[in-house]
């Protein structure tokens, strides 16, 4: 589990693709953290431009932003590149809702109602 303190240096250290910065709770960075460490990485940041943050709202069942996603990136040790275009394959994988067991926000609002913008090439 990533702790407060660490998220909050990486807060500090995260080229952001946005000129503000939002973040409503570091259990979304938590959330996109999960969401991002069960992607199948690749070699290079894909070309491909896809809406991360609402792919991984839909899973978790929560708002999670575009900052919070780039912070989360910047902890991972497997992920580089810019928000969309990560290291992660364009074949998504769905990650397995054991991933958010502990993190207190998932599933608090009603983004798992949405209609799916994407569907997964596989099942974690």
């Amino acid at each position: 589990m990533l702790t407060s303190e660490a998220i909050a240096k990486a807060k500090l250290n995260t080229p952001y693709g946005t000129k503000d910065r939002f973040h409503e709770h570091d259990d979304c960075i938590r959330i996109a953290y999960e969401w991002l460490d069960a992607q199948k990485k690749i070699q290079g940041p894909t070309p491909k431009t896809r809406p991360l943050k609402h792919l991984i709202e839909q899973w978790a069942g929560r708002y999670v932003s575009q900052n919070d996603v780039e912070v989360a990136a910047n902890m991972h040790p497997e992920i580089f590149g810019t928000y969309p275009h990560f290291n992660i394959s364009t074949r998504l994988i769905e990650p397995s809702p054991s991933r958010l067991v502990g993190i207190a926000e998932a599933h608090t609002q009603s983004y798992k109602n949405r209609k799916p913008e994407v569907t997964y090439a596989f099942k974690e």
